[in-house]
């Protein structure tokens, strides 16, 4: 049975947490969340962006989201974001960990990590992380990697903090895109060893038409590749509303099992969203448990799981 935008169920009453709304796929998941009555979180990093973000999802869904100033390159921004949820309210139903960089010339967070594994991966494993205690009583997880994740086969713990010299932008992108799934499948398993009530999946867009594909160029300055991008993008991606199909499966879908990965369904390119299988690397449990003790001592944050009383 193929998957349509009328399967999400009512919402009413759910809490979400979408980071990277302003724009792309964060947008459109944010977006249609509201539309079935969610009330939604729009973490950003840009306050001008994000005002401009919850005026016109106001405008479309008739419900105005709320702004939570999130920079998920800094991880004090992501201990103070995580801060005003947790005082501010006494449960979080579903957390969507999309934001993310794609192939930027070399750069480091305010921490000094890579900025790709730091930003896609370290800064949602330090949210996820301090924001478990309003996620262990049904709430779902959903980490947002990228095909790209396939063309890798391994991860180490020097890429957290891999220098400018030898630094291969795209390797380094699908690297962060392993680390999500890696993540999101030892978030389960993690999950159902401690008994606890929380649902890890994962999502990719497939090639969806979002800024992140000029981003990368735009940062480096060479606006000639930036327009070509954006050219060949037009051509052959589906918009971002369809690449965000998938996340909003995994997030809303009632019967969907934890630990499952969700792709578009024509070779995971475009179209509805289906279950898929993410690399045999991607499913390496040694691997994923490596990247959780690297992720927790560069973090600075411990995940605990454990049954709430």
């Amino acid at each position: 049975m193929t998957w349509r935008m009328s399967d999400i169920p009512d919402l009413t009453g759910r809490l979400a947490l979408v980071t990277g709304a302003t724009s792309g796929l964060g947008y459109e998941t944010a977006l249609e969340l509201l539309r079935h009555g969610a009330d939604v979180l729009v973490g950003a990093r840009n306050p001008e962006k994000a005002a401009q973000a919850a005026e016109t999802l106001q405008q479309k869904a008739g419900k105005a989201p709320t702004v939570l100033e999130l920079d998920l390159a800094d991880l004090t921004s992501v201990e103070k974001a995580a801060g005003e949820v947790l005082a501010s309210y006494d449960r979080l139903d579903l957390l969507i960990n999309n934001a993310g960089v794609m192939a930027p010339p070399y750069r480091q967070t305010i921490d000094g990590f890579e900025l790709q594994l730091g930003t896609n991966h370290l800064g949602h494993f330090a949210l996820t992380g301090r924001l478990l205690p309003l996620l262990l009583n049904g709430s779902r997880v959903v980490t947002v990697s990228s095909f790209m994740h396939k063309t890798v086969r391994g991860i180490s713990e020097g890429d957290l903090r891999q220098p400018a010299s030898g630094y291969r932008k795209w390797e380094s992108y699908s690297k962060s895109k392993l680390a999500n799934v890696l993540f999101m499948l030892e978030l389960d398993r993690r999950a159902r060893a401690a008994g606890v009530d929380l649902l890890s999946v994962g999502a990719h867009p497939g090639y969806a038409a979002t800024h992140l594909q000029v981003a990368g160029p735009e940062l480096a300055g060479n606006a000639r590749q930036a327009q070509l991008w954006e050219v060949a993008t037009r051509l052959v991606a589906q918009s971002a509303a369809a690449g965000a199909w998938p996340s909003l499966y995994a997030a809303t879908y009632p019967d969907l099992r934890s630990g499952s990965f969700v792709g578009p369904r024509f070779f995971e390119y475009r179209g509805t969203p289906k279950v898929v299988r993410p690399s045999r690397t991607a499913q390496d449990a040694e691997l994923a448990k490596r990247l959780w003790d690297w992720s927790v001592e560069s973090a600075g944050v411990d995940p605990a799981l454990t049954v709430p009383r």
